[in-house]
């Protein structure tokens, strides 16, 4: 539920209407100046809509604001993750091996904007702005993948996760087409459970293994309240050996790749 208070993002929307009122200027006005469309203009003004960098940079640019909307959204960025998942997210950044199990969504490292989108709104549980933020985050996360170094990252999904449509059919084609591209890097492996595996050991929840630097691991369990992150040596043993029963299930690369490339027709 919502405490009445302005998110960053729904801040900047409203330092964005007050600038281009300042101005003279209607919406329309404004994104002819810019080259976007006013409805984008209006999206952002009501904070229902994560601006790009570039459209902040010509916002600068058409209202003469020094920059300030492009350090607004910085800030927003910033603060786009619910605090109980930066520490996690701070540790995704810096490790050298993430194993990630999920049993009914593309793993967040996957989607595509359209596909978290939806599944942020899906249930009506966040208000617009948040599922922004929240989106804003899950994207930036993704940075990861494409670090100078970046970790080996192992995924392991339950093929119902590919069923599951999420969003409408263009929604679906479009998170396969980008799902068969990242798995093609070679850091970067998916593997599926067969529906006709039945009871596996994943089926109890998702989880998440990054292994630090240094060495250590440390696990993510997500509840609908928040994350909940352990490095108890009995916590990881624990998820380490549902890793490998589930690896073990799992489809071996090729194969996996064939039924993700087989689902992808049913979505076009």
């Amino acid at each position: 539920m919502s405490d009445g208070r302005l998110s960053t993002l729904e801040f900047l929307g409203g330092e964005l209407r007050r600038a281009r009122r300042d101005r003279g200027l209607s919406q329309e006005d404004l994104a002819q100046r810019i080259n976007y469309s006013s409805s984008l203009v209006g999206m952002v003004e009501i904070g229902h809509r994560t601006p790009s960098q570039d459209f902040v940079g010509r916002v600068d640019a058409a209202l003469e604001s020094g920059g300030f909307f492009e350090r607004l959204l910085a800030l927003v960025r910033a603060d786009a993750a619910p605090p109980w998942l930066r520490e996690w997210i701070q540790v995704e950044a810096e490790a050298t091996l993430i194993r990630w199990f999920e049993p009914s969504l593309i793993p967040g490292l996957l989607q595509t904007e359209a596909y978290a989108r939806a599944v942020l709104t899906g249930g009506g549980m966040l208000r617009e702005p948040e599922v922004e933020q929240r989106v804003t985050s899950r994207l930036g996360r993704q940075a990861v993948l494409s670090r100078e170094v970046p970790p080996e990252v192992v995924f392991v999904v339950d093929e119902v996760v590919l069923r599951r449509r999420i969003g409408g059919r263009a929604v679906m084609a479009e998170q396969f087409a980008h799902l068969l591209r990242v798995t093609e890097l070679p850091h970067v492996d998916l593997h599926v459970v067969p529906a006709d595996a039945g009871m596996h050991a994943g089926l109890a929840g998702a989880f998440i293994l990054a292994r630090t630097p240094e060495g250590a691991e440390v696990a993510h369990v997500d509840t609908p309240l928040r994350a909940h992150l352990s490095d108890h040596s009995a916590d990881v043993d624990s998820l380490q050996r549902r890793w490998e029963s589930l690896r073990g299930e799992a489809l071996p690369r090729r194969a996996s790749r064939e039924l993700v490339a087989e689902v992808a027709q049913s979505w076009t």
